[in-house]
């Protein structure tokens, strides 16, 4: 590895400090589930399909012949089903000539924009803990990352407001919002959303949003996104994706929104990437975000009742968990059964496997290393309910009867 790449990947957490390339937590812990049959409640995929008739939509496009480049900005159908969606759920209008883009799912919209944007000497603030592809992109921009910590209250994770107000600074270059927010299920509230915006407004920095779990919120929550908030449509990009909405992971068809002039930033950047995509999937997504509302409602509602029983149980065994509003995952205080050989979360989360046959994340690994929220969340690891209710029930059953205190 050379030393330019060395250092971005040991910077993102990566690599160690050899070079040698680490795997993601993610793919750690679903090979440890894998060889030890665990219930794997890590890795935050479904078990089952989206709806039937949008992957007959992608069936049809292949038959018809929608197999070749798509054009890089992405297909007019999908274009305009996305700035359709962002109309209708939020009153935000858009040009989808020149203000939609489409991408290989939402990881690329992140780090193409990141990368377009930002630079050595620019700052990034983000909330942390943090999805782990954030400072990855990050790191490849060469500009440094700044936290904002997220701290465990009763109504869930929230903004320490003093330290979003130390962070942002004239260094300050872009802000990302991630909401609902991965990994801890929070959704930030309207106040939270407005003190962001002020900031960034106050130093004049860019806002990225990381949007892609907008649809499923729980407990009357309300998505907000923050480009509809007074003054922030021009300095905002909302990146979101049909992934989580469809549970159709696989098919990585994202997008990003914003003004025109941040869109052609973004497509520079994208075009040297994956320059295009997902043929036959474009226009089988464009139709789902028409005529999904029903799926995603009832999406919503499975996976409801999956997180009341995962909460119920992890409660019954004796963890201390947050309850959270949005997302695929529960964040839960491993303490009451660390002990001297298994001292902290992260141990927890690779003992876990092979004692009891379920697998979980370990917080820290969403956090920098040695950050104060690190070792405020070291203890801390999270679980997903985005499972079938086999695969759910089984690992209830194993948490209740061979996890004890």
């Amino acid at each position: 590895m050379t030393s330019r790449w060395k250092d971005v990947a040991v910077a993102a957490g990566l690599a160690s400090g050899d070079g040698s390339v680490r795997p993601t937590i993610f793919a750690e812990m679903s090979a440890l589930a894998a060889a030890t049959g665990a219930a794997n409640l890590g890795q935050g995929f479904p078990d089952d399909d989206g709806p039937q008739w949008i992957r007959e939509a992608a069936i049809d496009a292949i038959r018809s012949g929608e197999n070749q480049y798509p054009p890089g900005r992405g297909i007019v159908a999908l274009r305009e089903a996305i700035a359709a969606h962002q109309s209708r759920h939020y009153g935000i209008e858009l040009d989808p000539a020149t203000e939609v883009l489409v991408t290989a799912g939402a990881t690329e919209a992140l780090t193409a924009a990141i990368l377009a944007l930002a630079g050595p000497g620019d700052e990034v603030v983000t909330l942390e803990p943090f999805y782990d592809s954030h400072a990855a992109a990050i790191a490849m921009a060469g500009a440094t990352h700044v936290t904002v910590p997220l701290v465990p209250s009763t109504r869930g994770f929230a903004v320490d407001r003093a330290a979003l107000e130390t962070a942002v600074t004239p260094a300050t270059k872009l802000i990302l919002v991630n909401t609902p927010h991965n990994p801890t299920g929070t959704v930030l509230t309207r106040e939270e959303l407005g003190l962001i915006a002020d900031a960034a407004e106050r130093v004049d920095a860019l806002v990225i949003t990381d949007e892609v779990y907008e649809h499923l919120v729980f407990d009357g929550a309300t998505h907000t996104p923050i480009a509809t908030l007074p003054g922030m449509r021009e300095r905002t990009l909302t990146v979101s994706s049909s992934g989580k909405t469809f549970s159709l992971t696989g098919w990585k068809i994202g997008w990003v929104t914003g003004p025109a002039q941040l869109i052609e930033a973004v497509l520079a950047v994208k075009q040297f990437l994956t320059y295009s995509g997902g043929a036959p999937f474009q226009p089988a997504i464009a139709r789902a975000l028409v005529g999904g509302d029903a799926d995603i409602a009832s999406l919503r509602e499975t996976l409801d009742a999956r997180r009341e029983l995962l909460l119920a149980s992890l409660s019954r065994v004796g963890f201390s968990s947050v309850r959270p509003e949005g997302t695929y995952f529960v964040c839960a205080d491993a303490t009451p059964f660390l002990s001297a050989d298994v001292p902290d979360g992260a141990a927890f989360a690779r003992w876990l496997p092979g004692a009891v046959g379920v697998a979980c994340v370990p917080l820290s690994a969403f956090c920098r290393e040695g950050s104060a929220t690190a070792e405020a969340l070291a203890n801390w690891v999270r679980f997903t309910f985005v499972k079938n209710d086999q695969t759910l029930a089984t690992a209830i059953e194993r948490l209740e009867t061979r996890l004890v205190r």
